[in-house]
Formats: structure tokens, C-alpha cells, sequence
């Protein structure tokens, strides 16, 4: 079944002049357009195809021949498993640090804090699986450390990824533990910071490093290198920073 997949999504991202296939975690979608803009003042005649979905889900398909030649992971744990294995060709290079957000489509009183998670109100929490999402895994470092993951986790939903964790916390929860990247794109503009949302202590989990390699399907691709060295560059920093992320 995996390798009937595979040979259909590499009959349908074989690679054309002027095209690259990029895998980027899910956290990165609500920038990637704004990045994508930007490369291509520079770039005009390259068309970046963008394949989005959990880090870990990514990697499974890359490591199953999925032709990519460039991955945006929401973590560290994955390029560097990659490139351990030889299928990066660049060692893992951090581009920018993610921040969590707690998040509510109703009017919350952060002023609780965790202990906001705690009370009846709040039946659902929707958060990113660790298995899949570095976020997930940062979600549950944070609970943990603030001494109320075994008490709150009976509510848990869990998201596949960090943009449907978003989905669930917009539909399904009354709070969620989110990707702080997502509170800046066109459709959540609307929620307030201290009224909808707030960041969570950074104190509480280690931070979020998010790190870009290529891969060996870039060989040869002068364009996958391009757009891998505007992602590590000041034009883009900015964008990260405008949806965000911590720029070290």
C-alpha cells in the first residue's frame, strides 16, 4: 500500500523546470504564502509547490522515497534523524523558534493560568499529538512542568497536526494549546490578545527550534538551494517575526 502511494506522488510531483517540492510542517502554513511572495521577487520563474503536514508525518514520507528536496520541520529531532541517515544533505540549521499560545474562541480569564484548564467549564483541551507534532510535544512539557497534565488530560483532543489542533480549537474545545504562528493569519486576526489568547510562560518548555534541510531529491536543483538560503535570510526573518516566531 505505502509503495502504491509513493509511486503515485512521485508520478504526480516529478520534478519540471522551474518547480520544487517543499515539505513544511504544519505550523509554518499560516507564513509560507508571505514567504513564498517574497522568494519570488527574486525568483519569478520558480514555482514552490508546498506540501504541509505533521513533522513526523513528513518525515515518514521522506524517508519512503516522497520527492522533496527541501524540509521546514517543527523541530530538530526530525531533519537531524535525516541527516543521520543520509537522505539531508545538510546538517539541520535552525530558522526560527516557535512560541505557544493558549487560545479560545470565547472570552477566557488568563489571569488563572493553567489552572484556567482545570475548571468545569473547560470539558475539552485541543492539543497537538506529541507523537506526530513537536508542538504536541512542547504542549505536554509545559502542562507537566505546571503540574496539571494528569489532571486535565481525560479532556484532551488530540490534532494530527498543529493547523488541525487549530481546527479543533476553533470547533470542538473550549481551549486550546496552539502554534502562536497561527493567531497571526487572515483568519484568526479577529481574536484579541488577553481576551481570546495568551502566550504561555516560555519558562515552562523547551524551546521550540525549528530546523530546514535539504534533501538528496535536491541534487543538482540550484533552486532548492536558493529558496533554502532565502529562508535563512533577513528578508525572511522579518515575515517569521510578523507571525510570531522568535528570531534568534
Amino acid at each position: 500500500m505505502k509503495k502504491t502511494f509513493f509511486a503515485f506522488l512521485i508520478s504526480a510531483l516529478t520534478l519540471v523546470a522551474g518547480e520544487i517540492n517543499i515539505a513544511v510542517a504544519a505550523n509554518v502554513s499560516y507564513a509560507i504564502d508571505e514567504l513564498k511572495t517574497e522568494f519570488s521577487k527574486t525568483h519569478p520563474d520558480t514555482k514552490v509547490i508546498v506540501i504541509l503536514g505533521s513533522s513526523g508525518k513528513l518525515t515518514a514520507q521522506i524517508k519512503n522515497g516522497a520527492p522533496y528536496g527541501l524540509f521546514m520541520s517543527a523541530n530538530m529531532k526530525y531533519p537531524q534523524a535525516l541527516f543521520d541517515e543520509q537522505i539531508a544533505i545538510t546538517e539541520p540549521v535552525v530558522y526560527a523558534e516557535g512560541a505557544l499560545a493558549y487560545f479560545s474562541v470565547r472570552k477566557q480569564d488568563f489571569s488563572l493560568g493553567m489552572d484556567l484548564l482545570r475548571e468545569d467549564k473547560i470539558k475539552k483541551i485541543a492539543v497537538a499529538n506529541p507523537k506526530t507534532a513537536p508542538y504536541g510535544i512542547a504542549a505536554a512539557e509545559a502542562l507537566k512542568n505546571a503540574k496539571v497534565y494528569d489532571s486535565i488530560k481525560s479532556k484532551f483532543v488530540y490534532g494530527e497536526s498543529i493547523s488541525q489542533t487549530v481546527s479543533y480549537a476553533v470547533t470542538a474545545a473550549e481551549i486550546g494549546i496552539i502554534a502562536k504562528s497561527s493567531l497571526y493569519s487572515s483568519k484568526m486576526r479577529q481574536y484579541r490578545e488577553n481576551v481570546n489568547w495568551v502566550s504561555v510562560d516560555p519558562t515552562l518548555y523547551t524551546p521550540i527550534e525549528q530546523g530546514i534541510v535539504l534533501l538528496k531529491y535536491s541534487s543538482d536543483n540550484s533552486e532548492y538551494r536558493a529558496f533554502y538560503d532565502f529562508i535563512l535570510s533577513d528578508r525572511a526573518k522579518v515575515i517569521f517575526k510578523k507571525y510570531g516566531y522568535i528570531i534568534l
